[in-house]
């Protein structure tokens, strides 16, 4: 029997093996030694098997330790895990959506509770003030998922949401233009590591349709939040004090909420399954291996060049980018619809509540639109194709329906929020149709960066030369969301294609014969293989692989 300090050297050394001629793509390393009799018994070794090489654990994914060896996971076992992972995790990443987007539009509820007027703020201004959050987020896009990769997930995103909440509160001591937009430069930093993170914690604990559904949970937060900032707004505009008006109380309220969240977050939300606090060892080997479907593993550490090449010279990348970009043109009514709602003629405390209505509007077509994607197999390109018709719809009313039909042209507003169902399926599918962790991190980033330039140049429609009808940013909007329904299916066109043709090859076994040293129960060293689920492969690497449509 091995002392406890010996087993903990091998277990902190485990390494993995490989025929010499197995895998291109894995680089080969020495058998490495503590004297020159260790060195001719391991060249004896690598002549006996077969020529296995060593491959370091930097080349594989974290949960291989836990998942290798291991038969197939019980259904009721895996369920169990499951909904064990939903009632810790699935909670927390919805308070944190939520929270982000209600300070994320703070922006525009101020601007109907007398911000603008505070601080003497021009409509290009305000304009640049919407437009510098989405540049600072494009700015550190990259280097936040590098950091996602380098450190814990958790505590790196409650980091940032630290940083926000004081960055947040900070905005009701600012009095001009220069103080506003340094505060939302922050905001916009910050903001990069949410939707990032969240995309990768989705990838690490839930299976492809689960994260369709997940990834729509949290998402349709954003209705919620902009349910209740229209009740906090509403309530702030009765808050009578002297020297503080009712658009600083709001961001103070949505500050000290922020506040809470990320202490919340950093003693609570797990890193990975691979070391979450609330699963035992047991249900951690589980909660990894009913993963395997989507050969993707969970997560790698090592950032890996090769990978990241590969992601750009990757035409899915820059399909599911374009998507991104023109679909988030229009999302600059995020912060111009409360001006638009009340330019029809609607008081400001009417234009307030009437703000919930939308927030009602994204959760039931967010909600319905996954539940849809997730039910039937292969469908999320024609779903979101069907929820951007409505958006379509409302473009063209808003710019022909009379002045005076101030109900009809409210509808046509509402009506242009349905589309969003689209770009909520875009990110699970962009998750489960990429493989490989720090390829996964470069596709998210560039992404989420076009998602950026997107959100960054919508803001420069809203001229005050178009008020009050907005014809001409009402008609790109149009467009764009006809770019977007195109894009969907000329996605599925090529993957669904690239299937076929996998279909047609030969069994690849080139990722076969991958094996993990450690010590068995019993003391002793054993060679167990594992399966190239957790290589940590990219989905071009993995001929296996296919993808979701």
């Amino acid at each position: 029997m091995l002392s406890r300090s010996r087993r903990s050297q091998l277990i902190a050394s485990w390494r993995f093996w490989r025929r010499a001629d197995s895998n291109p793509y894995l680089p080969l390393r020495p058998i490495m030694g503590t004297s020159s009799e260790t060195s001719v018994e391991n060249e004896k070794h690598v002549a006996e098997k077969n020529a296995f090489v060593a491959v370091t654990t930097k080349e594989v994914d974290t949960a291989a330790e836990l998942a290798a060896g291991k038969g197939e996971v019980d259904p009721e076992e895996a369920l169990r895990v499951r909904k064990k992972i939903d009632r810790h995790i699935l909670p927390l990443m919805c308070i944190l959506y939520w929270i982000q987007f209600m300070d994320k539009t703070t922006l525009g509820s101020s601007a109907i509770l007398g911000i603008r007027e505070s601080t003497h703020l021009s409509t290009n201004q305000y304009n640049w003030l919407g437009t510098i959050f989405y540049l600072s987020y494009l700015l550190f896009e990259f280097p936040q998922n590098l950091c996602l990769q380098r450190f814990p997930v958790g505590k790196w995103m409650s980091f940032n949401i630290f940083v926000w909440a004081v960055a947040l509160a900070s905005h009701a001591a600012c009095k001009n233009f220069a103080g506003l937009f340094v505060v939302r430069l922050i905001l916009g930093m910050c903001e990069g590591s949410i939707t990032a993170g969240f995309m990768i914690v989705s990838s690490m604990f839930y299976t492809r349709t689960e994260q369709t559904l997940r990834v729509g949970y949290w998402f349709l937060m954003n209705g919620t939040a902009q349910i209740i900032s229209g009740f906090i707004s509403f309530g702030a505009l009765h808050i009578k004090t002297e020297s503080f008006e009712p658009w600083q109380w709001l961001m103070i309220i949505t500050g000290i909420l922020t506040l809470i969240t990320s202490i919340t977050f950093w003693f609570f939300f797990p890193d990975s399954p691979t070391n979450a606090w609330f699963l035992t060892r047991a249900e951690r080997s589980i909660a990894v291996r009913r993963l395997k479907e989507n050969q993707t593993g969970v997560e790698n550490k090592t950032f890996k060049k090769e990978q990241m090449i590969e992601a750009l010279l990757d035409p899915k990348t820059w399909l599911f980018a374009l998507f991104s970009a023109l679909d988030n043109v229009p999302n600059s009514l995020t912060n111009q619809r409360q001006i638009i709602v009340s330019s029809f003629g609607f008081s400001p405390l009417q234009t307030t509540l009437l703000g919930c209505v939308d927030g009602v509007i994204e959760i039931v077509t967010i909600w319905t639109g996954v539940r849809l994607a997730a039910r039937i197999p292969n469908s999320r390109a024609y779903v979101g194709f069907i929820y951007f018709l409505p958006n379509i719809l409302g473009a063209f009313l808003v710019n022909f329906l009379p002045w005076s039909n101030k109900v009809g042209l409210l509808f046509s507003v509402w009506l242009s929020g349905v589309g969003t169902t689209g770009f909520v399926l875009s990110l699970s599918w962009l998750s489960s149709v990429t493989a490989g962790h720090t390829k996964r991190i470069t596709t998210n980033a560039i992404m989420l960066s076009a998602y950026c330039i997107g959100n960054s140049a919508g803001p420069f429609m809203w001229q005050a030369k178009y008020k009050p009808r907005n014809h001409v940013p009402w008609i790109i909007i149009g467009v764009c969301y006809l770019a977007c329904m195109a894009l969907l299916l000329i996605i599925r066109y090529l993957l669904s294609s690239e299937n076929k043709r996998r279909d047609n090859e030969p069994i690849d076994d080139t990722y076969e014969d991958v094996y993990i040293e450690r010590v068995g129960e019993n003391g002793e060293m054993e060679k167990v293989k594992v399966d190239k689920e957790f290589l940590d492969l990219t989905d071009i690497q993995n001929r296996d692989f296919r993808y979701v449509l």
